[in-house]
């Protein structure tokens, strides 16, 4: 196991995977997604691949391959398999029953949040929620210290958000907190930067690749917000050997089958609820509500609680809607077999 391959994260769990699929295929791994093109790294080159007739009619997006990939390829460059992901950062796209992957097969996820604007608790609190599901481990990623007056005052507000996940300070300006970084990505493992528009993803891409790959803009003066800068998803080769994906900043961030990542990150408020009097409560006006009671002396901010139960109630939406389509596509099939049936029943004339 070595050149190319090995050091964009190629370890014994894939070439097994690998092995399980056609011979003649090629091996390789998804190193930019931008505008349906797939630019694939193997052993020997990099290829410009385009999807097999298979994925391309495939209708969940995320059965397509996304940046991280490991992905098999015939002789003509085009994805053929897309192997067995060991982790993928989700989220629901616009139409609520698909998920989007962001980015497969990672190891860490970095939560980048900029500490020269308000904090935004209830957006890092999904973002948590979404990195715990995919089954990766979330760092909270502190950026532009440097234009702070107190980062660290600052940073203790998130790290009460945290739930025991680790906060890390940095300043891709002065190259602050990059050490830290860099000791999440150890030879074979992955980290990905998630986070908004001008939180400053790009400039910490930079500052870690030592090099200017990234275009950086400033934020907008008319209403401090993010610019987009990066347009595609791109992967990286790190220095030490650890593999690096930067993605765009994400405007949305809607839930998906994140039950257990909703369950991490607001761990203190579900073991508060074991002290309910009633085995349902809702955690509103209910007689003997221990979140409540929590609540009302300080000890649990009722933003938090409603977050909570936001996420709690969109899961829930997305389950019904899900069943109904389920429903529909059934019925629909069914109609369409009939009428086939049918079709093949009507005699034909002489």
């Amino acid at each position: 196991m070595s050149g190319a391959l090995e050091g964009l994260g190629l370890d014994s769990d894939v070439l097994a995977l690998a092995s399980q699929e056609k011979q003649d295929l090629v091996l390789g791994r998804i190193t930019r997604v931008d505008r349906g093109m797939y630019n694939v790294a193997t052993q020997s080159d990099a290829k410009r691949a385009t999807l097999s007739s298979a994925l391309t009619a495939q209708p969940a997006p995320e059965e397509r391959p996304a940046i991280g990939d490991w992905v098999l390829l015939d002789a003509e460059d085009v994805i053929e398999v897309v192997l067995q992901r060991r982790s993928a950062f989700r989220r629901g796209d616009a139409d609520r029953l698909r998920a989007q992957v962001v980015a497969a097969n990672i190891d860490v996820v970095f939560v980048v949040h900029a500490v020269n604007d308000e904090p935004n608790f209830r957006r890092l609190e999904r973002e948590l929620a979404l990195a715990w599901e995919s089954g990766a481990t979330p760092v909270i990623v502190l950026t532009k210290s440097d234009d702070c007056d107190d980062a660290i005052a600052l940073s203790q507000r998130f790290i009460a958000v945290a739930q025991d996940v680790e906060v890390v300070v940095t300043s891709a300006h002065q190259r602050r907190g990059l050490e830290d970084l860099v000791r999440f990505a150890r030879p074979n493992r992955t980290v990905t930067f998630i986070g908004a528009s001008g939180v400053g993803k790009s400039s910490l891409v930079n500052a870690l690749l030592d090099e200017a790959v990234q275009e950086v803009k400033p934020v907008r003066e008319s209403d401090g917000r993010g610019r987009h800068t990066t347009t595609h998803r791109e992967l990286f080769s790190l220095t030490g050997g650890g593999v690096l994906i930067d993605t765009p900043g994400l405007r949305s961030l809607g839930m998906w089958q994140s039950d257990a990542g909703i369950a991490k990150v607001f761990a203190d408020i579900q073991s508060l609820a074991q002290g309910c009097r009633f085995s349902d409560c809702a955690h509103e006006i209910e007689p003997g509500c221990a979140v409540m009671a929590a609540a009302s002396v300080g000890e649990i901010d009722p933003a938090r609680i409603a977050n909570y139960k936001a996420m709690l109630a969109e899961l829930d939406s997305l389950d019904r809607e899900s069943e109904v389509r389920s429903r529909l596509d059934k019925q629909r099939r069914s109609k369409l077999f009939s009428r086939a049936a049918e079709t093949q029943r009507q005699p034909t004339l002489p």
